[in-house]
């Protein structure tokens, strides 16, 4: 049997070489035949931790890694365009002290 292959966002990048990914998909409801929003949460494996926080990526199935663990990387789609705000916050008043203390 082949193994299992999706795409879906990066939801959390906070451990090493582990992402937690969501796989978003629309399931018409059984009677009324609206559709309804459903997400899968996958623990994926990411070896040099290339992807991101809100990067598309995709991933295939694994033998179990961990208790949670059971998908690899396979390779990132697409980078995410936001904007880290607390970085740039930090890296512009580090060099605004910087010039303050040259002039």
């Amino acid at each position: 049997m082949p193994k299992k292959m999706a795409i879906g966002v990066v939801t959390s990048d906070k451990m090493n070489k582990t992402r937690r990914v969501e796989i978003r998909s629309l399931v018409p409801h059984p009677k009324y035949g609206k559709y309804i929003r459903r997400r899968t949460v996958c623990y994926v494996h990411d070896e040099n931790n290339d992807s991101g926080l809100g990067d598309t990526v995709e991933i295939v199935e694994a033998p179990p890694l961990s208790k949670k663990k059971r998908w690899q990387l396979v390779r990132v789609v697409e980078k995410s365009l936001a904007v880290d705000v607390a970085a740039l916050k930090a890296n512009r008043e580090s060099g605004s002290q910087s010039t303050a203390v040259e002039g």
